[in-house]
């Protein structure tokens, strides 16, 4: 299967302002693309890439003032399979986790594990260590909270979606991975292209989505506590501790979206048609 994905991004720039951008795909998707994944920006100026300490392929610039245009668009492979299902990924006891997992079992800056702890080992102590208490907490998850964008706001936390019961898919994600690290998986937060592959198509504009994976049986697992399926055609872009270690843009200084659309949709072929950057 063929994905074609994309975005375009228009900033009001008031005055020169430094910028982080997590625009591009995942280091391990690179196989998968038919051209190179290029940031277009318009006007040209100076960009840097770099990897920062999660993995992820960043790139960071000075905004001219004025229009500052940030585009992409771009053919993926993909298997055209739902998200696997390993129903027997065991979970690990922490003495025998990798280094590098245990920072995703502390509390971050929406995940206050501390304060979930009890509710989830009072909500899924009960259910089988591993794969079958993951899905219990996105089973949870997806009953309990209510989605709706008007429920975003960007201080929200885990406890914050955990009391409110409201919230957006990156809420969905947050209280998820959270309960999860409260368990002893390690969870990190994900996100990247989502559409509607094998769905009924939502009328909603496209946006980047939010998922989630844990480490279980010794690899990373994807997640979906917002839909709860093993949906088709997930690109990710960035992971992390949670959403500020994956934020798409990060200005300092002053700036003012314009524009936002994203597309994800399934194309007949490797071919690009009618380039739309």
């Amino acid at each position: 299967m063929f994905i074609r994905v994309g975005y375009e991004i228009v900033f009001d720039i008031p005055a020169p302002v430094p910028m982080l951008l997590m625009l591009y795909t995942l280091p391990d998707r690179v196989a998968d693309l038919r051209a190179p994944d290029r940031l277009r920006v318009e006007p040209a100026v100076p960009v840097t890439d770099f990897t920062d300490w999660f993995g992820n392929r960043c790139a960071r610039l000075v905004a001219p003032a004025g229009r500052l245009r940030l585009c992409s668009d771009l053919i993926v492979e993909d298997s055209g399979l739902p998200l696997p299902v390993a129903g027997d990924a065991a979970q690990h006891p922490v003495e025998d986790l990798p280094a590098e997992c245990l920072q995703f079992l502390l509390g971050s800056r929406y995940c206050e594990v501390d304060r979930l702890s009890d509710i989830a080992w009072g909500l899924f102590g009960q259910a089988a260590p591993g794969w079958a208490r993951v899905q219990a907490v996105c089973d949870w998850v997806h009953e309990h909270v209510e989605f709706g964008y008007q429920y975003a706001r960007p201080t929200k936390t885990a406890y914050d979606v955990y009391e409110e019961r409201q919230g957006v898919c990156r809420d969905f994600t947050h209280l998820a991975l959270t309960f999860c690290r409260a368990l002893n998986i390690p969870a990190r937060y994900a996100t990247g292209y989502l559409g509607d592959i094998g769905f009924p198509v939502n009328p909603n504009p496209m946006d980047f989505s939010a998922c989630f994976q844990v480490y279980l049986g010794g690899r990373w697992h994807t997640f979906d506590a917002r839909h709860n399926q093993r949906r088709i055609g997930w690109i990710l872009m960035a992971t992390g501790r949670d959403a500020t270690d994956c934020a798409i843009t990060t200005s300092f200084g002053p700036s003012t979206l314009q524009k936002f659309v994203v597309w994800t949709d399934e194309v007949p072929s490797p071919e690009l048609p009618d380039p739309r950057c």
